[in-house]
């Protein structure tokens, strides 16, 4: 991103798939549509405009993202380069495995019934 760059307020649904926060503009504007992006606490359709500066936040399942807005772009662009359109203020992810709780391989088909207990007796049922 050239350091001289015009910032020109552009839509916020075409911000958020530009960075690859989403995989397609649509589910971005679907995003918007549910609710789930806000800008300063508010809903947000999604031909919102916003600027630098602008902290937008993206709920997710399991978690909040808080982006605050660096550059503008309009058009998608690489990883390295979205990374630098944007600071993350989220909170840190809390993940099962991190936290000591069991985890299983993926593929590892159906728990056997000591597996299924010991995860009743951890959900405490």
């Amino acid at each position: 991103m050239p350091a001289n760059a015009p910032t020109v307020p552009v839509r916020v649904d075409a911000w958020l798939w530009s960075v690859r926060i989403f995989k397609t503009r649509s589910a971005a504007t679907t995003a918007c549509r549910a609710g789930h992006v806000k800008i300063d606490g508010e809903p947000m359709k999604a031909s919102a405009k916003i600027s630098p500066g602008t902290v937008v936040r993206v709920r997710r399942p399991g978690h909040e993202l808080v982006l605050e807005v660096v550059h503008t772009l309009s058009k998608r662009v690489g990883a390295p380069v979205a990374q630098k359109a944007y600071r993350d203020h989220s909170e840190e992810r809390v993940r099962p495995r991190d936290v000591g709780l069991p985890v299983r391989a993926r593929g590892a088909g159906r728990p056997t019934k000591r597996e299924r207990r010991q995860l009743e007796q951890l959900r405490g049922h």
